[in-house]
């Protein structure tokens, strides 16, 4: 196997209606499961993702530039250039833009899933409605809060 390189000029995979831009930097079938890596920027004012949890993954965050808030599972809190937040399995956690400024972050999955699929399709479900969304979210291991059940997992 050889190595890949990707260079920094190189355009987002996805585009959202609103500007939000994803890089796929490592994924699913370019490293074989072994993590997923993406490149994740916001507008200002980006809803991100609600609150949910993964059953078979973890999630980590690692803000590049601006200011993002994510919640810790217990509490929301104001990550900045360099900050870093580790979600465990089935832990609850969500993202959001609140500020006036764009942010740009890191998100790293472990193990690597195909989560391209999630983020091109997301958008359109939600429009769909709520069960078709549902049943999308839980395809792609997103559950949401209302979804978490502690003696579960």
């Amino acid at each position: 196997m050889n190595a890949s390189f990707r260079t920094a000029d190189t355009p987002p995979d996805l585009t959202s209606p609103r500007g939000d831009a994803h890089h796929y930097l490592a994924t699913h079938e370019s490293i074989g499961g072994e993590y997923g890596l993406y490149k994740v920027d916001l507008t200002a004012r980006a809803a991100g993702a609600k609150t949910h949890f993964h059953k078979a993954m973890s999630e980590s965050f690692y803000v590049l530039s601006g200011e993002l808030e994510l919640l810790n599972g217990e509490k929301w809190v104001t990550g900045r250039t360099g900050d870093f937040l580790y979600v465990p399995v089935s832990g609850l956690h969500a993202f959001k833009n609140v500020t006036d400024e764009p942010t740009s972050m890191l998100m790293l999955f472990s193990p690597g899933a195909p989560r391209e699929e999630f983020f091109e399709g997301v958008a359109e479900m939600s429009q769909r409605g709520s069960e078709e969304l549902n049943e999308f979210s839980v395809r792609h291991d997103s559950c949401f809060e209302e979804d978490f059940d502690s003696d579960a997992v």
